[in-house]
């Protein structure tokens, strides 16, 4: 994970998120009614759906929510949605992973290729872009009001299971395997408070985005972000750092 920190960005766009609230309950309501429909209703037996509901509770979502994607997953009249993920190119070279969960394939890559042609970008081909990432867990544990080194932290991240860490002023962001991502949260979570902790898709190289491009990039990733049908975007820009 070297070079590469999500904590940045996770902060930079917090704030949108929230002014946005009822749209992200739509997304994860979503994500809520694809887990229990592929894997069944029982958190404890359906790890993804355990892993979506913890999306929800950290989202401040009510759980009447919560309960609505449950029983439509369980009903026969629910909508069948499917997951499609669009790859391209954004301003500067940009690598953008679109995750979407839809039910009308058609309208969601019109809307999609429509944001890429109108904000400096360009849709491209199935796997042109998503051998540029990798799958993984990823955990922030902010520092503030901590009293842990570095070197503790390296060592209970990797007793309970870890890949990797990086530090910085702020937070420590852990990085694991996918596979593992659900025990090794369980784990640091019993001895921390976890700040953020999601599976992820991580670039294997990121591509600093100059002055001049920050914007139109920028609204690229947000126009994205507001499809309704769109549940993630994850890019390889690397913005500046903002002082």
């Amino acid at each position: 994970m070297s070079g590469h920190s999500k904590w940045h960005n996770i902060q930079g766009r917090k704030n949108a998120q929230d002014a946005k609230r009822g749209k992200v309950f739509q997304k994860i309501s979503r994500e809520i009614y694809m887990a229990a429909k592929s894997g069944g209703p029982d958190p404890d037996a359906n790890p993804q759906l355990r892993l979506m509901m913890d999306k929800a509770r950290a989202a401040n979502m009510p759980k009447d929510n919560i309960k609505r994607a449950l029983d439509k997953a369980s009903g026969a009249n629910g909508a069948n949605y499917e997951e499609i993920t669009y790859e391209g190119y954004g301003p500067a070279g940009v690598a953008i992973l679109v995750h979407t969960l839809t039910d009308n394939r058609n309208r969601t890559a019109s809307a999609v290729r429509a944001d890429f042609n109108r904000n400096g970008g360009a849709l491209g081909e199935t796997g042109s872009v998503n051998f540029m990432f990798d799958r993984k867990g990823y955990i922030a544990i902010s520092r503030e009001e901590l009293d842990v080194d570095e070197d503790q932290m390296f060592e209970d991240i990797l007793e309970a299971g870890a890949e990797d860490m990086q530090t910085s002023d702020e937070v420590f962001e852990i990085y694991t395997d996918p596979k593992t991502f659900v025990g090794v949260r369980d784990v640091l979570e019993k001895k921390y408070d976890l700040a953020n902790a999601e599976l992820t898709m991580i670039p294997q190289n990121t591509v600093p985005v100059p002055e001049n491009k920050i914007e139109q990039l920028q609204r690229l990733i947000d126009r994205l972000e507001d499809e309704d049908d769109v549940s993630e975007v994850y890019t390889s820009a690397e913005f500046p750092d903002e002082d």
